[in-house]
């Protein structure tokens, strides 16, 4: 059902907890703040073994830090909150994004822009940069095409998921080569770069430290979807250009987080039952799934007053609370949620406050966003022509 229905099949059993089956499987979908820390207790639900080869073998990489748990996984954790919690390092990427964009927009004048696929290469080249990864010259649009089809080939068969584990395998030989260059000295890379911190782990295998170095600069490159959203918007909801404009970097921040919220990305994450449960009345299997349905709790009208209504404006009286917005996962960083989540932030105000400072218009294009399409994006990839 998940492949036919897609965003709208979890939120259409109803409210949960609710019985279903995933890939064949029994498997019991939650939703909602205390639902996010039930499954994120380590005592009741396990990464380890639950994420399926093919998202393996596409977005997350084998022997990745997503498939690991309890002390394995707090160790191998450690290394990418120092990288990507500091806020030092979040403003160094970030800056580097200001310069991609500045010179990739300098051409833009007069051309019509893609916007998924320029936000993409302007990611690859900023991430890159940040993280001490050399780029041989001319490779950067195909690096970053590689880097949004693992994202884009996670969740469905056909072209679009060979064309992921392909990309995968390039990007993988590539930064294992990189890794094994770096570790013999044949390959000289900045000192605290994020190349150089997870190619010194003696833990990895070169292997697996390739895999959690892409782990770095693979979602930082899947910010592009959320640039083609925040395009959609600012099509959609004219007004918003002029608040963004006028509103400084607080409502930068506001317009990103509605962004996360509004829009679909990530339609659930997934584990494993430790143990036999229950939660809600219902009960659940030891070794069955447990699903925590995200975009369904981001729509849910008892967390969002209106919450098919866009309205930056909700997150300028406040934060959001840890266990509401979760498209990068709930509980703490340290645990199992993102923590490139404050980096995914900064780079979405960012870009943000420059589209809104953009002279172009919008083309007649196909605009139209299908909830079946796993990751959900604008049909056209958000076309601009740059005045």
């Amino acid at each position: 059902m998940m492949l036919l229905e897609g965003y709208s099949w979890l939120p259409g059993l109803g409210r949960t907890p609710v019985p279903t089956r995933l890939f064949g499987l029994r498997a019991t979908a939650l939703r909602g703040p205390d639902a996010v820390r039930f499954f994120y207790d380590e005592r009741h639900v396990r990464r380890h073994g639950a994420l399926p080869e093919p998202v393996r073998g596409t977005l997350t990489g084998k022997g990745a830090v997503h498939t690991l748990d309890g002390d394995a996984h707090r160790a191998r954790k450690a290394m990418f909150l120092a990288l990507l919690k500091e806020p030092a390092q979040v403003k160094r990427l970030a800056d580097e994004l200001d310069a991609a964009w500045d010179a990739a927009s300098a051409r833009w004048p007069g051309r019509r822009v893609i916007l998924f696929e320029e936000s993409g290469r302007i990611l690859a080249d900023a991430v890159c940069r940040w993280a001490g990864v050399p780029l041989a010259p001319g490779t950067l649009p195909a690096v970053a095409a590689d880097l949004q089809a693992m994202v884009d080939g996670f969740a469905t068969g056909g072209p679009r998921h060979w064309r992921a584990r392909r990309a995968r395998g390039r990007q993988e030989r590539h930064a294992e080569k990189l890794i094994t260059g770096v570790r013999d000295g044949s390959v000289t890379v900045p000192p605290g770069s994020a190349c150089e911190v997870v190619a010194r782990q003696p833990s990895l295998s070169p292997r697996t430290a390739a895999v959690e170095l892409l782990n770095i600069i693979r979602p930082t490159v899947a910010v592009s979807w959320f640039a083609a959203f925040m395009g959609h918007a600012l099509w959609r909801y004219p007004e918003q250009r002029a608040a963004l404009r006028d509103g400084g970097d607080d409502y930068a921040r506001a317009f990103a987080h509605e962004v996360r919220r509004f829009y679909p990305f990530a339609p659930f994450v997934g584990g494993k039952a430790v143990r036999d449960l229950s939660y809600g009345g219902v009960r659940i299997p030891r070794g069955s799934m447990v699903l925590l349905d995200i975009f369904g709790q981001h729509h849910d009208q008892l967390l969002w007053p209106e919450p098919y209504r866009f309205a930056p404006q909700r997150f300028l009286e406040r934060e959001p609370g840890r266990d509401d917005l979760i498209p990068q996962g709930g509980g703490d960083p340290e645990l199992h949620r993102c923590p490139g989540e404050d980096i995914t932030v900064t780079l979405m105000s960012r870009i943000a406050q420059r589209l809104a400072a953009l002279d172009y218009r919008v083309p007649d294009q196909d605009l139209e966003m299908s909830l079946r399409r796993i990751p959900a994006l604008p049909r056209s990839g958000m076309i601009i022509r740059v005045a």
